[in-house]
């Protein structure tokens, strides 16, 4: 994209754009090598810097030091300014936050803003949090926003430099207002455009002095709108679904209904007489038809016959291992965190008026589901390597997983990142197992670029599932119902393991992704033990949006509040009992209670719950209203929703961010899940896997804590406690707490 800009300026007589000189990069830091493992898996093997963002955010910059805006910001002669993005988009609105930074910085106008996604390079493009190129983790604005501040002053400084010495005045008296460079002695003026030929010639300065967040224009302020609102009003904005090049072909993809399996043969007579079928060719990963069109590949497809080998593929069903989890939880696992004496802490409590409450939380597979389902074009280069066109989370893995297919350099891989229809995790994968897919078809196709095309029912049925987990907990509070003892115990997959990720993220046996949320539990508590069993199978995994704290906060808050109940205490108090060394996490508490009314009576069959949590350095609280009728069916009326985090870029993109978590938090935790009989799984299509229906949608009323804190990230925190509050709210009616999820589970849906 920002090669097609250039060339394009360059072709329209318009010179050369503002700040685009070759820059000298860091290191990948040690992401350099692709490898390949048996059967034809892809793997990338490395060792990937993964610190945690909280040792990372005490730093007083966060990337480097100096000004780069040759990598983000292109002024055009045309007035146009382009801030380029170094992550994805998709659907979160960070082309609009990523622009709002420099913007705010370079005092233009938001009118003469544009946003354009920056190329695949981990040398100039990385996520400093990750040390690659990749989306994830709520941390796009976070890790960006030091980088962009400094990239929009320093192009400030440029135009007013060049404003300087075209009216040979002190760049002292330039103002710059709204896209405009003035000098008020003189009653002079330019636009950007007007300057972006001379102020791409000058220096870049090495130091930029920033705004005083009072000074602020963009930043932080309400209706300011999306960047691409038009564009995916009217169906201009491009998608990889969207992708078409000369002569492209569309490939899908015969997998093993069982996980682990493989092809042992395959009769494909019938698939080539269907017509629009143009070959056929067995994978590692499959059986691959590629037709002229979609619907040929699917009928294609259909009419394949393929015997598999499940030697080694998932054969139990979703009841059976869990019947195994809860075999595992019945001794200790790796411990994860420990103080104190647990065991002696619930014997006193026993002992002396205390109360000891204990409970198995069930968690079952969920899919991802974007509303895109997965697909990349892929077009081999004639000078060796190829261009791809995706959605594209996770850049750098991408570029050595295709390279290492292709037996090319990483650089020889070229990624188009386009506009995406949604992720919540799952186009960020750890082997970039679609585009993998993609460049194995268009290297055994050559002829043509390959448009690789995912079903829905590939997707639901595909894998990469958020895993099935096992809770069990045990807690006490003391005789005058203070938290005294808290043992917790996690049974489920890592999907981590086997990665590229596992050196960081795997320490003791223990996944961190597993545990967070509950092994740094922010409650205080004298004696605390959280240990974990890790799982095989061959059924894949995958972060899922705000990860481990998609359960631990769940059995986390959904416990609090039965020993709330056991403590005879008011859950809000008690919960702000145990948060005084946590200023913001109570901030967000008091903050959604007094919104929501809390200790205000309920109506006879109406319940009022509350959650609270912190994850990826943000902290959300949510208050919800039920109405609970004699049947049994739970209605979810209205959310209150508290978020602090931090600097707030785009007000209204936090608020839909806290919106759409909400949704997607209770829609899961009403009717979804994943489940399998004899190792194939049961779902297909949204008639089976059940989203959460405009019907299902509460009210829901998001407040903002005013903050000068360093900015976080909104994208997954909203997910953790939404769910909670409502089976809490639930419990506050029926005095029935909800352990299995989902809640259609216990009949209780709307």
């Amino acid at each position: 994209m920002l090669h097609h800009l250039i060339r394009q300026a360059a072709q329209n007589g318009f010179g050369e754009p503002l700040a685009l000189k070759p820059l000298t990069a860091p290191s990948r830091r040690g992401f350099l090598k692709a490898i390949g493992a048996g059967a034809g898996a892809l793997v990338v093997g490395a060792h990937l810097p993964l610190p945690a963002l909280a040792a990372e955010a005490a730093a007083k910059t966060i990337g480097p030091a100096d000004p780069r805006p040759q990598l983000f910001v292109i002024v055009a002669p045309d007035n146009t300014v382009t801030v380029l993005a170094k992550h994805l988009d998709k659907g979160q609105g960070i082309v609009t936050g990523l622009a709002t930074i420099v913007a705010e910085e370079l005092d233009a106008d938001w009118a003469q803003v544009r946003g354009a996604f920056a190329p695949a390079d981990s040398k100039l493009y990385a996520n400093h949090f990750f040390g690659i190129q990749g989306t994830g983790g709520s941390t796009a604005i976070a890790n960006s926003w030091d980088e962009l501040r400094m990239a929009g002053a320093a192009a400030r400084a440029m135009l007013v430099a060049a404003a300087a010495v075209r009216w040979s005045v002190p760049a002292g008296e330039v103002t710059v207002s709204k896209g405009v460079v003035r000098h008020a002695a003189s009653n002079r003026s330019l636009t950007f455009g007007e300057l972006a030929e001379e102020a791409a010639k000058l220096p870049v300065p090495q130091q930029v002095k920033l705004k005083d967040p009072k000074d602020y224009v963009l930043i932080g302020k309400p209706d300011l709108h999306r960047l691409d609102h038009i564009s995916k009003t009217d169906g201009t904005a491009i998608f990889a679904m969207d992708i078409r090049r000369p002569g492209q072909v569309t490939a899908v993809l015969a997998r093993s209904p069982r996980f682990g399996g493989t092809v042992k043969s395959v009769d494909d007579t019938a698939a080539r007489k269907v017509p629009g079928v143009i070959e056929v060719v067995s994978l590692p990963v499959g059986v691959a038809v590629i037709a002229r069109n979609s619907w040929a590949a699917m009928k294609g497809r259909e009419a394949l016959t393929v015997t598999w080998d499940d030697a080694k593929s998932e054969m139990r069903g979703s009841d059976a291992m869990l019947a195994d989890y809860r075999k595992l939880a019945d001794r200790p696992g790796a411990v994860a965190a420990g103080k104190g004496d647990a065991d002696k802490a619930f014997a006193d409590a026993a002992a002396k008026g205390g109360h000891v409450v204990e409970g198995d939380f069930v968690f079952p597979y969920l899919a991802h589901a974007p509303m895109e389902p997965l697909n990349a074009v892929v077009a081999l280069n004639p000078e060796g390597g190829c261009t791809i066109w995706a959605g594209s989370q996770f850049q750098t893995v991408e570029q050595m997983v295709a390279a290492h297919i292709l037996g090319c350099k990483p650089e020889q891989v070229k990624i188009e990142t386009q506009w995406a229809g949604g992720s919540f995790g799952r186009r960020a994968t750890t082997n970039a197992d679609y585009i993998a897919e993609a460049v194995m078809i268009a290297k055994a196709y050559p002829k043509a670029p390959v448009h690789l095309v995912w079903t829905r029912e590939d997707d639901i049925k595909g894998g990469r599932y958020r895993p099935l987990f096992l809770h069990r907990i045990k807690a006490a509070v003391d005789a005058k119902g203070a938290l005294v003892a808290w043992k917790q115990r996690i049974v489920g997959q890592s999907f981590m393991a086997g990665t590229p990720f596992e050196a960081v993220m795997v320490k003791n046996g223990v996944d961190a992704t597993m545990v967070e949320g509950a092994s740094d539990m922010a409650y205080a508590v004298p004696n605390l033990a959280v240990d974990a069993h890790t799982v095989a199978s061959p059924v894949t995994t995958l972060w899922w949006r705000s990860v481990g704290h998609t359960h631990t906060a769940y059995s986390k808050e959904v416990m609090i509040d039965r020993l709330a109940k056991a403590a005879g205490k008011d859950p809000v108090a008690f919960r702000l009992e145990m948060l005084k060394d946590h200023p913001r996490l109570a901030g967000v508490l008091k903050l959604a209670a007094e919104k929501a009314g809390w200790g205000q009576p309920m109506p006879q069959g109406k319940g009022r719950g509350v959650a609270v949590h912190e994850s990826f350095n943000t902290y959300v609280a949510h208050v919800a209203d039920v109405t609970v009728d004699a049947k049994g069916q739970v209605k979810v009326d209205r959310v209150i929703v508290a978020i602090d985090c931090g600097q707030v870029i785009n007000p209204d993109i936090v608020k839909a961010q806290m919106e759409g978590g909400t949704g997607w938090g209770i829609g899961h935790a009403l009717r979804g899940e994943i489940t399998m009989t004899d190792g194939v799984v049961d779902q297909a299509n949204f008639d089976s896997y059940l989203p959460m229906r405009m019907s299902d949608m509460p009210v829901v009323e998001v407040h903002i804590v005013p903050s000068g804190e360093r900015p976080t990230g909104a994208g997954e925190p909203g997910v953790p406690t939404a769910a909670p509050a409502v089976a809490n709210a639930v419990f506050s009616v029926t005095g029935q707490p909800q352990q299995t999820l989902p809640f259609s589970r216990s009949g209780i849906v709307s």
